[in-house]
């Protein structure tokens, strides 16, 4: 679908050929607070594109709540009760949860993986590297995320393929590459207490059962291990908060970040400078965070209105429902020069990718920046070229989006 600078932002199609940047630069520039009316039986939503605007919603919520909902579609109050975790909460509830599973994610937990992150990817890079033309998402951006996926949990290597394959059929809900009940496509009612209204909520949720239940034996130092030793202690987790939590992970803990390293192989095959800056070793403090920004791969998250307020200069309704696009506050040009622009040594690079100025800051952030870091410093250590031999294939998605497909042909 060609961006013509006013395609509809409900649709899933709007984002197949990538995100229309030009789209959300017309909204920024001329309707920043933007209504797009009731669509195909769904309530209509508020599309907030600048910086300052998702700043100041996503900092604000009381007034602006995640507790009936992240993503655009709607839900009864039922289905929310069934499938959330606590990214659909508010505080004080949200802080509960919190508390039990920040500490397997805080930076020195993190950074304490880094020899291992080190020696699986240069084992990937290797592999990859004995080939000259290989696609590099399923040889290079999607093996270090699953790998790591496993050990973070503290699942078996041998499950890992079929966890990333639910996994992405249930962020992938909407893509028919990955899933054969695509939500926009055909009837989901039968799934619609599951996390994303998807089948695979059903096996996955089967799997944590079988964790739960001691069956399925987990590595003790695992967070999953861990949540399960700590709630035990403190109850805060019913086993349902438990399975959704799961799912949570599997889908979240693998995409996002193989879209960030895919949106870097992709910028290093339109620019070969890129690889020669990466090579010289002068930007590793600040290249994560520069193509992490580009991708943006959780495109946004919803909001609710508690009451009636204001923003952006629109008059906004209690129960109106709140999409911050953080994608599009990434390419602001009153917050980043030259926003389009890969600028690997931007610094301060405030960006909105992790769901900055709120109390929903993503659990895997320090993990997603070491990973891509390591796995750049790796490749490019041992590459020379490395060049598309064809267009990129983007995720069908209004909610993640990020290259699926990117073949390449490269020389060491």
């Amino acid at each position: 679908m060609i961006d013509d600078g006013h395609l509809d932002l409900s649709s899933h199609d709007a984002f197949s050929g990538g995100v229309p940047h030009r789209t959300f630069a017309r909204l920024r520039a001329e309707d920043p607070v933007h209504w797009t009316p009731e669509h195909d039986g769904g309530r209509g939503f508020w599309s907030v594109t600048r910086h300052a605007d998702i700043l100041t919603a996503n900092g604000n919520n009381a007034v602006f709540s995640s507790g009936q909902g992240i993503r655009i579609e709607d839900q009864t109050r039922e289905e929310y009760l069934a499938r959330r975790t606590f990214q659909e909460t508010d505080p004080p509830e949200h802080r509960i949860t919190r508390k039990l599973v920040n500490p397997a994610f805080s930076r020195p937990a993190i950074t304490r993986y880094e020899a291992m992150i080190r020696s699986l990817a240069a084992e990937i890079v290797d592999e990859a590297l004995s080939h000259d033309e290989f696609d590099a998402v399923e040889v290079l951006a999607k093996r270090l995320p699953m790998m790591m996926l496993g050990r973070i949990l503290g699942v078996p290597d041998a499950d890992l393929p079929w966890l990333v394959e639910k996994g992405d059929a249930l962020i992938g809900n909407s893509d028919p590459d990955f899933t054969d009940t695509v939500i926009d496509k055909m009837d989901t009612q039968a799934y619609r207490f599951m996390p994303f209204r998807s089948p695979a909520g059903v096996e996955l949720y089967d799997y944590a059962d079988a964790v739960l239940r001691g069956d399925k034996p987990v590595d003790p130092e695992g967070v999953l291990a861990r949540v399960m030793a700590a709630n035990a202690a403190d109850g805060v987790m019913e086993a349902r908060d438990f399975k959704n939590f799961f799912c949570l992970l599997v889908a979240a803990g693998n995409d996002t970040t193989r879209y960030s390293i895919s949106m870097a192989l992709y910028e290093l095959t339109r620019d070969p400078s890129l690889l020669a800056q990466l090579r010289s070793g002068t930007v590793w403090d600040t290249a994560a965070d520069e193509f992490i920004r580009l991708a943006s791969p959780t495109m946004h998250f919803r909001r609710t209105a508690t009451e009636d307020t204001e923003l952006g200069g629109q008059a906004i309704r209690a129960g109106d429902k709140v999409i911050l696009w953080f994608v599009s506050g990434n390419r602001d040009a009153e917050v980043f020069d030259q926003p389009d622009r890969v600028n690997l040594a931007r610094n301060p690079n405030p960006h909105l990718a992790f769901g900055q100025g709120g109390v929903h800051l993503c659990l895997g952030m320090w993990l997603a920046r070491l990973e891509i870091r390591v796995l750049l410093e790796e490749l490019s250590s041992r590459l020379s070229v490395i060049e598309a031999l064809g267009e990129p294939a983007w995720t069908r998605s209004n909610f993640i989006c990020g290259v699926k497909s990117l073949p390449v042909r490269i020389r060491r």
